[in-house]
């Protein structure tokens, strides 16, 4: 098992989110699931805590009741090796109720915040052209979805 976790609250959702989750990302799995008995704290056989994996990470999902939700304040980042790559996991994470948000970020039908990074971006900002890593700083926080096409014509002035 890895040092540290990161360990996200759900309502009432943990199963349904590592399951979707789990679907986005080669080397993904669900490890296991602790199920409440009969002295709770949830109904007899749902889902408290869902230990999963996603490209090789592992992460915690427990269902913690409306107490506590997700914000902003953190994120997964995703490192997107093709535009195509950014499409697809774009278009899943806000299907169904899930939110786009600018530079890249997003919400899932859940509530989780997300960062869809082309790993072209970060190349195009460390520039040794300043004005050219300006202008693609310009055009990224035009953006929502991050589009790398429009980022290097932006990078070539």
């Amino acid at each position: 098992m890895q040092k540290i976790t990161t360990f996200l609250w759900y309502d009432t959702q943990a199963e349904e989110a590592a399951q979707f989750y789990t679907s986005l990302f080669e080397d993904s799995r669900i490890v296991d699931v602790q199920r409440s008995g009969e002295a709770g704290p949830g109904a007899p056989g749902t889902a408290l805590v869902v230990e999963f994996e996603l490209a090789g990470q592992r992460y915690l999902a427990l269902n913690g009741g409306p107490a506590h939700s997700f914000t902003e304040a953190i994120s997964l980042s995703v490192d997107c090796g093709s535009q195509e790559e950014v499409d697809t996991l774009w278009q899943r994470l806000t299907a169904d109720g899930g939110e786009e948000g600018p530079c890249g970020w997003l919400k899932d039908r859940f509530g989780l915040s997300w960062q869809i990074v082309p790993r072209r971006l970060p190349e195009l900002l460390a520039d040794p052209d300043q004005q050219a890593a300006q202008r693609v700083m310009a055009a990224m926080l035009g953006m929502k979805k991050i589009v790398v096409k429009e980022l290097e014509a932006a990078a070539a002035g």
